[in-house]
């Protein structure tokens, strides 16, 4: 599935019948949550049951009933996504917290199945049929729907953004663009000082977005505390600081876009480390840092272009990537402060190149195995997504995985 984005243009009353529209979608969410609650002990709450109860929320509640009944299933949906993923980390066996369903304070987004909306003629407009008013929608942006079938939207998103509101399209169709084979392998090690190297010597410089937009972002935030609780002018402030935190993801995005999509592009075999940024986070004095760098934006649009491109990407096991030596394999203790790696058989990298090196051979060394397994087919592991935004294998699972729009796909 691709997924298409326009920027929406209308009248104050549309954005405030979008944002009424939104508020209910968030009641939904959050009445399914308490209704596993409280049910879960009595009687076995799956997803028919949450879609049943959302049909008895439209009977109760006058301003459910004015949204589109596929809009309040699917406000049930992104309920049930959280239960169950709560339910799969439990049944894993994940360390930490298992992600127990939240209540959702900020929701940004209201979504449609094949209802509730009808595209204009020259599919520039769009109509919003239900009752909550929000009408005709000019859709701004370059993307050229009409080449697709109506058949194949099989829902539309609504967002609020910092910047406006927008609206996206999830097509049902698969994008392939098979490139051709250069017979080229790579190993990548990402990290701080440089956003990655790889294993022939090259050092892709770290934009550092954040850092560079700090200043600016630190003052709009102290422009918020000078003004009065509930102004016109707090709320602009606001807006204002929001809008530079926006810049800073969508630079991030579009970076990680273009660099995986040419790594991906100039190599058949992609190797990068298997690494829990969830985890790394927790070292308070890198964890800014780590964040800027972005590294599961970037493996996530690997594994998107992998599938793309129909090449082969493989994660392996960071372990003692950086100690060991490419050369001999001899474990070399060093520091993180140590940038270069010395070993006594005379090898003398620098340390994040060795790692690139021991990342390849630890891939290739694993696709071969799995050859062999396999009679002689060696199988990626890639698992990326056909989105043209990333994430997750429909509309739902694409932004409910991801804290950014609506909690969750």
């Amino acid at each position: 599935m691709i997924v298409l984005e326009y920027k929406v243009k209308g009248k104050q009353h549309q954005y405030n019948a979008i944002d009424d529209a939104i508020r209910t979608t968030q009641f939904v969410r959050n009445k399914a949550i308490r209704y596993w609650m409280d049910a879960q002990r009595e009687l076995k709450v799956d997803k028919f049951a949450l879609n049943k109860y959302s049909t008895e929320l439209r009977k109760e509640f006058p301003f459910v009933t004015a949204l589109n009944s596929m809009a309040v299933q699917s406000a049930a949906e992104r309920a049930w996504f959280a239960i169950s993923r709560f339910y799969d980390n439990c049944k894993s066996k994940k360390s930490g917290k298992k992600g127990f369903p939240r209540f959702q304070k900020n929701c940004r987004s209201v979504e449609y199945k094949t209802s509730g909306w009808k595209l204009h003629e020259t599919k520039r407009r769009i109509t919003f049929t239900d009752r909550k008013g929000i009408g005709e929608l000019k859709l701004l942006g370059k993307w050229d729907i009409q080449s697709y079938e109506l058949k194949d939207v099989k829902r539309v998103r609504l967002i609020r953004r910092a910047d406006g509101y927008y609206a996206q399209f999830c097509i049902g169709i698969n994008v392939i663009d098979v490139q051709p084979k250069t017979g080229e392998e790579i190993g990548l090690d990402v990290g701080i000082e440089s956003f990655y190297t790889d294993s022939n010597g090259h050092h892709e410089p770290n934009p550092k977005f954040l850092r560079k937009a700090e200043k600016s972002i630190k003052h709009s935030q102290k422009r918020i505390y000078k003004k009065r609780k509930g102004s016109s002018c707090r709320k602009k402030a606001r807006k204002l600081h929001a809008k530079k935190h926006l810049k800073v993801s969508r630079q991030r995005i579009e970076h990680a876009k273009r660099v995986a999509r040419n790594v991906c592009k100039s190599n058949d075999l992609v190797a990068y480390e298997d690494l829990r940024v969830s985890n790394l986070v927790k070292n308070h004095c890198l964890a800014k840092s780590i964040s800027d760098a972005s590294w599961y934006l970037f493996r996530q649009w690997i594994e998107y272009f992998a599938v793309k491109f129909d090449k082969v990407v493989i994660a392996v096991a960071p372990h003692y990537t950086s100690q060991k030596c490419s050369s001999c394999g001899v474990i070399v203790k060093k520091a993180l402060s140590t940038r270069t790696h010395n070993c006594s058989c005379g090898c003398e990298l620098h340390r994040d190149i060795n790692a690139a090196i021991n990342i390849l051979n630890l891939a290739k060394a694993r696709q071969l195995s799995e050859a062999e397994t396999r009679g002689g087919h060696p199988q990626s592991n890639a698992t990326g997504v056909e989105a043209s935004t990333l994430l997750g294998a429909n509309l739902v699972e694409q932004v409910l995985t991801m804290n950014v729009e609506s909690p969750c796909l």
